[in-house]
């Protein structure tokens, strides 16, 4: 039978297991709002990373630009009055105490002219669902031949193009990682592209959803571990009382 001792310390641990983050984190890059850009407009770059400290360096084609320290596990960096200039293939690298730790995603940067007319986005059955539910979010503009893209805001890639033969994305069992602030924008293809506004945005709940995250897994581990340990804590007395002496 173990001893009690030995109990303790696999109980200790599962908590040190349980409190363990990952040497490399995960960071990510987006545009917010998402979409191309027009000339003279603005947008952020956003970096993010599940970190308490650290430093984001943003680079472009390859060239150190700006670095932010880290503020609520995000640093921001503004573009104002975009140009052409402001075009081009973003990264963002995290640091911490000089270490570089994690790399991000590409991110390309487009200022173009708007042309075309701004396109609606709609979502049926409404912006409230019910997890598990069938979503269609339908993107409408007053082109024949316009192409569209469905952004979702947070993510650096896009859902799959939305032509006007077909101009409906659907998501056949809805959870709650698709939820959050959708946009739509549309180009025409041809000898240079032409671009519309994004269009106003919707937000999708999706209600009645348990959400099964590593932190849920580690603490149902946990307590788990804790279950166990109660057992061998119990069945140590159990047999430690059997093995004594009766009285005589």
């Amino acid at each position: 039978m173990l001893p009690v001792t030995h109990v303790l310390a696999f109980g200790a641990w599962l908590v040190a297991q349980s409190k363990a983050t990952p040497s490399a984190p995960t960071i990510s890059i987006f545009l917010k709002p998402p979409g191309v850009i027009p000339p003279g407009g603005s947008t952020t770059i956003c970096c993010s990373c599940q970190c308490d400290s650290g430093t984001f360096v943003l680079y472009k084609n390859g060239r150190q630009l700006r670095s932010l320290e880290l503020r609520g596990s995000r640093a921001e960096f503004s573009i104002s009055s975009a140009t052409q200039e402001d075009a081009g293939a973003y990264s963002c690298h995290y640091l911490d105490g000089g270490t570089v730790l994690a790399r991000s995603e590409t991110l390309d940067v487009i200022v173009q002219e708007f042309r075309l007319p701004k396109p609606v986005l709609s979502v049926l059955p409404g912006q409230e669902v019910a997890a598990g539910a069938y979503v269609i979010f339908r993107c409408t503009i007053a082109h024949a031949k316009a192409v569209c893209f469905l952004y979702l805001e947070g993510q650096i890639k896009t859902f799959d193009l939305l032509s006007q033969e077909q101009n409906y994305f659907n998501i056949s069992h809805v959870h709650k990682g698709n939820e959050g602030r959708y946009s739509c924008q549309c180009f025409t293809k041809g000898a240079s592209f032409k671009w519309s506004a994004v269009s106003k945005t919707l937000d999708l709940v999706v209600r009645g959803y348990y959400d099964y995250t590593r932190s849920n897994v580690v603490r149902l581990a946990l307590g788990a571990g804790v279950l166990v340990l109660l057992g061998l804590i119990v069945a140590e007395a159990t047999y430690s009382h059997r093995r004594r002496p009766g009285p005589r």
